[in-house]
Formats: C-alpha cells, structure tokens, sequence
C-alpha cells in the first residue's frame, strides 16, 4: 500500500516547482510572467532559490571525476558522473550535458551545484552523465560549439570502455545555447564530418537557441551576434532550424512556458519541421510554469517530471 506521505511526494515531483517551500514556490511562479523584464537578475533568483535544495539532495554514491581534457584549450574539459556499480552492471547509456550561457558565458557549474545537478541526477537513474565546458564566442565563433560538442562525443566514445558505457546508447542534452551547439552538431550538413550516424542515440533540446537572431526584442541579441557572426545575411544558413531534415536522429525538445523571447517559437517550429519530415514524431513537453533557468535548475531537486519524459524518451530510442 502506498502511504499518504509517498502519495503525496509523487504529486510534488510532477507539480512545477512543487518540492520547494510555499514561500519560494510562489516567487518562482510570480516570476513567470515578468521573466523578460530582468532575464539576468531573474536567473540569478532561481539559482539562488535552488542551490541550497540541490546541494542538499542525495547522490546515491555517484562518484565524479572532473576537468578531464577533451581538447587542448582551456574551457575543453568535461566532468564525469558515474553511478555507483552493482555486481550485476551492465553496460550502460550515456548522457552528456552542454549547458547554456548566451554563446558569451556561462559554465558547466555555475557554483558547484548549477548544472553539476542534472547531471547527479541523471548518474541517481543509471546512467553515466558527463557536463561539458566548451570555448565561448569570443575564442570560438560559429561553429567552434559545435566542434566542442563533436570533439566531447569523440572522447566519449574512445574513452566508453572505462565508465562501461554502451557506445551505441550515448544521448546528447543541450540547453539554451548548448542546444543550439547541440543541434548544429547533428544536423547542418555543412557539420557533416562531425558526428557520424548513429554516434547519437538521441537529442534532447531543452530552451534551445535553434535560429540566430537579433531582434531587438531578443534580449541576447548581442551575444547572438558574437558567435553568429555580424552578416545578419549568414544566420538562417548557420540556424538548425534551416536544417530540421537533414538527420535522422531521434529528438526530443523541451521547453519552458516562460522562455527567453523567442526560445519557445523556434522550440515549436523546430518540432514541427521534424513532423513533417519523420513517420515517427518528435517528443514535445512544455514545461508548465517554469522559466528558462528553473527547466535545468530544478534537475535533482524532488521534481522530476521532465527528468521522468527524458527517460522515457531514451527508452523509446531504437537500439
């Protein structure tokens, strides 16, 4: 029999935002609709809202060995997560993590706990799950993200045998600007060299940047340029959503309902170009109430029906 106290912890974890206090609860839902106003002032608020319930939440005996090289510059380095061994392990899947930050910012942990968090998670489920740093626009304008991202899967994959990894069964999670790095790896064929078919068993994008743009209602309209290069005439060649037919590898996005302008649109035009060009439809989840940062930041914090979808998603992957 199920008791009222494990009842009621299942319905918190599909409630957005619903493992945290009454008091934090309602910031984060009054934050929602004002999320544009202020998104680096607003971000901050959600990670300090999290760090402290995430830090706090348990690893179950992941262990994690970090700033292993990729590559020789400084930022191509990634972080392992692995999941306490049974007697009985078996080979198994992979997730590797490319966080967000504008294309200008950003790292695999803001602070010790942000982004290092989904990843825990995901090692609490089984998996091995690995957060990559990547070189930023200034260093490595389009398309050195997705050149990162293509050299982290190599090293993956020459290193599976270490971490018992399954090579076949390695998913790619991308957020914000790791989506869009994410998605250019995978489906601009002028990438083609980069990833071959099947090194990928899936994609998620979460809140990913998958069409340059400098709206001036884009509020990172600068640091859009800075990677994407200042001939506006370039950006829709340089787009992933330009090239929504050219792979077939199966994807699932996720967004937030409170996006960073814009975020949420490509999101849905990319699902619905992969509809009309797949017999086997792409998984779509809008997160209900979340905000461009919580969608990640809640990863490991009691609430996990997006980490559930994700599961999901990568069971039904064809193997």
């Amino acid at each position: 029999m199920v008791s009222r106290a494990d009842a009621d912890a299942d319905a918190d974890a599909m409630v957005p935002f619903g493992t945290l206090a009454p008091a934090q609860r309602r910031q984060m839902l009054e934050l929602g609709p004002r999320w544009n106003d202020d998104i680096v002032a607003h971000r901050k608020l959600v990670i300090d809202c999290y760090t402290p319930l995430v830090t706090a939440a348990p690893t179950d005996g992941t262990r994690v060995e970090r700033d292993l090289a990729y590559g020789v510059r400084p930022r191509q380095v990634l972080d392992v997560f692995e999941p306490a061994q049974t007697a009985a392990d078996m080979p198994r899947e992979a997730v590797l993590f490319v966080h967000g930050g504008a294309f200008v910012r950003g790292s695999k942990s803001v602070n010790g706990a942000i982004y290092d968090n989904v990843c825990y998670w995901f090692a609490r489920q089984g998996c091995v799950a690995v957060n990559v740093e990547y070189r930023l626009a200034d260093e490595a304008p389009w398309p050195g993200g997705a050149h990162d991202v293509a050299s982290a899967l190599d090293w993956l994959r020459a290193h599976a045998a270490r971490w018992r990894i399954d090579p076949a069964r390695i998913f790619v999670i991308g957020h914000s600007a790791g989506g869009a790095h994410a998605a250019s790896c995978l489906f601009d064929p002028a990438l083609a060299d980069c990833v071959r078919p099947g090194d990928v068993a899936g994609l998620v994008l979460i809140s990913a940047r998958l069409f340059a743009d400098v709206d001036p209602r884009n509020p990172n309209a600068s640091p859009v340029r800075a990677y994407f290069g200042a001939d506006e005439a370039r950006y829709a060649e340089r787009s992933p959503l330009t090239h929504a037919s050219c792979a077939a590898v199966p994807v699932m996005i996720a967004v937030a309902e409170f996006e960073n302008r814009f975020l949420d649109d490509y999101g849905a035009a990319f699902f619905l170009a992969l509809l009309r060009h797949r017999a086997v439809p792409p998984r779509f989840v809008q997160m209900r109430g979340h905000n461009h940062t919580s969608i990640v930041a809640h990863f490991n914090s009691g609430e996990d029906y997006l980490g559930r979808e994700i599961l999901a998603f990568m069971a039904s992957a064809p193997r």
